[in-house]
């Protein structure tokens, strides 16, 4: 969507409730942007109960990853480019992606034994209970 606003946010998640199977459940991943806090992404979530938030750190190497990927769209294809329209460049960013996908992209395995990282989960909660 051209703005990124709550409405904008609450449209897109009517969206994915719509498009979605009944009665299969909604994890929607997101960063700490403010956009998804508000009260009414609140209501929202109230008012839809198979939908779930789960908010990525913001130190995230996932997100880390997310941003390298716009920073090189932006510095490779963007940065010094002219376009004349909203259509000419989402051209250029489609341009960008099938390019990228042809020639760079790569599968993203998981390598982290999930046990590891519930461990780390519960050291860091039993710290941050324990009294100083």
């Amino acid at each position: 969507m051209q703005r990124h606003r709550h409405q904008e946010f609450i449209r897109f998640l009517n969206q994915i409730e719509r498009d979605v199977t009944k009665g299969k459940a909604i994890h929607v991943i997101l960063d700490n942007y403010c956009t998804h806090k508000p009260s009414k992404e609140r209501a929202w979530l109230v008012r839809h109960p198979r939908s779930t938030f789960h908010f990525i750190p913001t130190s995230s190497s996932w997100l880390n990853a997310v941003e390298g990927y716009f920073a090189k769209l932006t510095r490779r294809r963007l940065k010094h480019g002219v376009f004349h329209s909203v259509i000419d460049l989402q051209a250029a960013i489609n341009r960008f992606i099938a390019e990228h996908n042809t020639t760079e992209a790569k599968p993203f395995v998981w390598r982290a034994n999930p046990d590891d990282i519930i461990a780390a989960r519960n050291r860091g909660f039993q710290a941050l209970a324990s009294p100083r």
